[in-house]
């Protein structure tokens, strides 16, 4: 039985009573948000080690780090070190995109690594294996697909990416479209080319109920996935990305009275006036399931800061309600991001999910106003203390060292130091 079906029956599990005092909500209202199809539950029944999360519109805004291997790139180790760094940082759930070296290898290792849910695409997989065969990638047979996603399910994997949306019919408008960037997702490219190839449907659309077959027998989250999300911000709310994203409503429908937990996916890049209306749109097509953004990403000449300005548009998102943020590296659109590059990606990220939901959580605002508190009375061991990246706040303080009790900012000059000391003599 899912966590949706669960739900639907009035019962509570173990992972709903340990989310909500997580969450610090009641364990009822985590439920009925559940059996709503409102929020979503990430605990895939064979990945026992892991502690859940919970993303939807009664809890918490959360943020995921993607981390993998490329063909170019590939080193596991330093992978490891990308998940176990998000993690500490703040990231809620890692996604594996791994497409070089040893796919099963690495993402059960990726797995075993940490304690967060996992998130994977499993059409990457079969892609890399009909290459290593030879082969082009319009080539892979159903069956390849298929088995693919069979097995990140059954290794445990939480959620996964499915571009389900990706039609034959939307295919054929993308012959007339007039889009500047095309297609940036790369799992919805691999089955819009398989379609064009062969002039079939989409296996994943064909036989989404096979798909929900498998999802509700692993309780996987499917997230379905915006294949023709906008790679530019001319291309934002065209016509392609709105008949995908109507299609994924329908098919929500669909999965929740089969008891399969789903989320759907959205932009993408999006100019910052288009977002609040974006995510409304995408909420009501979808009956509030939880939408998770890819940034969005709110101007296209900045590469190399890729992460503040999709934490800008992350904010605005959430602030509409977007319910989990996939963070962006300044790596993004010029290469494969290090170590670094995450760590930036998932504090830009989670800076825009926190100024969120300080304004939903009377305990998120409590550590803002400590901060505060602390600041006013010049208590550095305090600020550190609340300091979400203490490394961070040490290497400052420690490379620019004032005499006084202020910071070298202001020195003397320190303008709490100043009002606080006449306040003190005047008392």
């Amino acid at each position: 039985m899912t966590q949706l079906e669960a739900a639907k029956r009035g019962e509570v599990t173990e992972e709903m009573k340990f989310l909500a005092g997580r969450e610090g909500i009641s364990v009822e209202k985590l439920r009925s948000s559940v059996a709503r199809g409102h929020t979503v539950i990430f605990r895939n029944v064979c990945h026992d080690w892991v502690k859940p999360v919970a993303v939807g519109n009664v809890v918490r805004v959360k943020v995921n780090a993607n981390i993998g291997t490329s063909r170019d790139i590939v080193n596991v180790k330093v992978e490891i070190e990308k998940a176990k760094v998000a993690v500490k940082y703040g990231a809620d759930t890692i996604m594996d995109l791994s497409t070089g070296g040893d796919l099963d290898k690495i993402r059960r290792t990726i797995m075993h690594a940490i304690d967060v849910p996992v998130g994977t695409v499993p059409i990457y997989q079969a892609a890399e294996e009909i290459l290593a065969r030879g082969k082009a990638i319009i080539e892979m047979s159903e069956e390849d697909m298929w088995k693919a996603v069979e097995k990140h399910f059954r290794d445990g994997i939480d959620y996964a990416t499915i571009h389900v949306g990706v039609t034959r019919e939307v295919v054929e408008k993308m012959k007339k479209s007039k889009r500047v960037v095309g297609m940036v997702s790369r799992g919805g490219t691999f089955l819009a080319a398989w379609i064009l190839h062969r002039g079939e449907e989409n296996p994943f659309y064909r036989d989404y109920d096979y798909l929900l077959e498998l999802a509700r027998e692993y309780d996987v989250v499917l997230s379905l996935g915006d294949g023709l999300r906008p790679g530019g911000l001319p291309d934002a709310g065209d016509e392609l990305q709105i008949a995908e994203l109507y299609t994924l409503g329908r098919l929500v429908k669909r999965a929740r009275e089969k008891g399969v937990q789903t989320m759907v996916e959205g932009p993408g890049h999006v100019p910052v006036d288009q977002i609040a209306a974006q995510v409304r749109m995408a909420k009501v097509a979808t009956d509030n399931a939880p939408f998770y953004v890819l940034g969005p990403i709110v101007t296209d000449v900045f590469p190399g800061y890729d992460h503040i300005s999709a934490a800008i548009g992350g904010a605005i998102a959430a602030l509409n309600g977007a319910d989990f943020l996939c963070y962006v590296t300044p790596a993004e659109h010029l290469g494969l991001p290090d170590v670094e590059h995450v760590r930036r990606g998932v504090i830009a990220t989670k800076i825009a999910a926190h100024a969120i939901n300080l304004t939903r959580f009377e305990a998120d605002f409590r550590k803002d106003y400590l901060m505060s508190l602390a600041r006013g009375r010049l208590n550095w061991a305090e600020q550190f203390n609340l300091a979400e990246d203490k490394e961070r706040f040490i290497e400052i303080r420690n490379e620019r060292p004032t005499k006084t009790e202020a910071c070298s900012m202001c020195g003397d000059l320190c303008a709490i130091k100043i009002i606080n000391d006449m306040l003190a003599r005047d008392g």
